[in-house]
């Protein structure tokens, strides 16, 4: 160390998952990853975890969809919702993570008594 020099170094680190998401994923139209390879990609890491689906968007290519998500929302629902909400922030060259979570209320349940 040459006089006079001092370093200070700090690190962080987490353990992550693959892949690097956990619910959707959209591929904008121009993006640098082709739709076939990130599908591929995915099903070496997760194999038969996500969904895929074709959007026929200017701006949109494909999602790729957690299937656990799909249990508790339908496809069309879902689509609906990122094309209102999502969509309109994505450009063509992109590749947008997407949280999603998913609360689930049910109210006014009558169970039968059985004696």
């Amino acid at each position: 160390m040459k006089d006079g020099v001092k370093y200070t170094v700090s690190l962080s680190f987490e353990e992550i998952k693959l892949p690097p998401f956990q619910d959707i994923l959209i591929l904008g139209r121009d993006g640098a990853q082709g739709r076939i390879g990130l599908s591929r990609s995915f099903e070496l890491l997760i194999p038969n975890g996500f969904e895929t689906i074709l959007i026929d968007e200017d701006n949109v290519e494909a999602i790729f969809v957690n299937k656990k998500i799909l249990r508790k929302l339908p496809i069309d629902r879902l689509v609906a919702l990122l094309q209102e909400k999502v969509f309109p922030f994505v450009s063509k060259e992109e590749l947008i993570r997407v949280d999603c979570r998913i609360n689930i209320a049910l109210n006014n349940i009558e169970l039968e008594h059985r004696t």
